[in-house]
């Protein structure tokens, strides 16, 4: 993917995200083989495996406040995505803060994606 398309589809994705269409910016941007990994957690490899973990954390997200794309880059396959958050969750109760998402391009999804935060 060229950087114009990759910026295009992280600008589309993150709309999704911003209008509560978690699910479908999942569907339409991420790679049948995707990697998803949280800080140093294991990662939680393959596409279905890692859609029922997003489908466990919406359904457990008792208020959702904001999610806020603060900056964005783009270079060679890889983009980032520092966002701010705010919401509460059944379990870990208010969460706000900024993560930094790091996502590898294959094939016009994100094939790896990284999530950096300290909450």
């Amino acid at each position: 993917m060229t950087h114009a398309e990759i910026q295009q589809a992280l600008h589309d994705l993150n709309g999704l995200v911003l209008d509560g269409k978690l699910l479908d910016a999942f569907q339409k941007y991420y790679h049948e083989d995707i990697v998803m990994q949280e800080n140093e957690n294991a990662p939680t490899i393959g596409k279905e495996a890692n859609l029922q973990r997003e489908i466990e954390f919406l359904g457990n997200v008792t208020e959702f406040r904001v999610a806020h794309p603060l900056k964005v880059t783009v270079a060679d396959n890889y983009s980032m995505v520092e966002w701010h958050y705010d919401y509460t969750h059944k379990q870990w109760g208010i969460r706000n803060y900024t993560q930094v998402s790091v996502q590898e391009w294959k094939d016009g999804k994100i094939i790896k994606e990284k999530f950096y935060y300290n909450n």
